[in-house]
């Protein structure tokens, strides 16, 4: 392998794996840029493993609530224009909701999963296809800033692909 491609490889696995701030704002072209896979520069390249894509999103629900804030609704409105794009239009995509650590684990589950749910039913209604989406609620397991657990950056939902 030449060092170049060592490189390469380097950098998307590291920034695929370094924590973002979630998204609170982005345009379409910019979504798509954030879960396409990358386009292949070389052949040699072809026989790598994709590489899983993922954005965490900044989707406002009311109080105690899967019921989402008109606020959050453009945003969303933008994602699923981007999972209609020629680039992302054949990759399945998992929603996952996620809660900061307030409250028990068996209540925070079941309020990111119907969060979860609720983001995957806007896309729906917006045309994306059913087949392409699952939901999953994680609840506060997977936590992005684990030193504060109460963190408003924890209460997010992850868009990530499947295939």
């Amino acid at each position: 392998m030449k060092p170049a491609q060592a490189l390469l490889i380097a950098a998307l696995l590291i920034g695929t794996a370094q924590a973002q701030q979630p998204i609170q704002n982005a345009s379409v072209d910019e979504l798509v840029e954030q879960l396409a896979p990358p386009k292949a520069l070389t052949r040699s390249l072809r026989n790598i493993a994709p590489v899983k894509r993922q954005i965490d999103l900044v989707i406002n629900f009311d109080f105690d609530s899967a019921k989402l804030q008109a606020g959050s609704k453009p945003l969303l409105e933008k994602l699923a224009e981007a999972l209609s794009t020629e680039r992302l239009s054949a990759i399945n995509f998992k929603v996952e909701g996620h809660t900061d650590a307030k409250g028990s684990a068996s209540y925070n589950q079941d309020l990111s999963a119907r969060r979860a749910q609720a983001v995957l039913e806007f896309l729906q209604a917006q045309g994306v296809a059913t087949g392409r989406l699952a939901a999953e609620g994680k609840g506060f397991s997977e936590l992005l800033d684990p030193a504060h657990p109460q963190a408003s950056e924890n209460r997010r939902v992850r868009i990530s692909t499947v295939n």
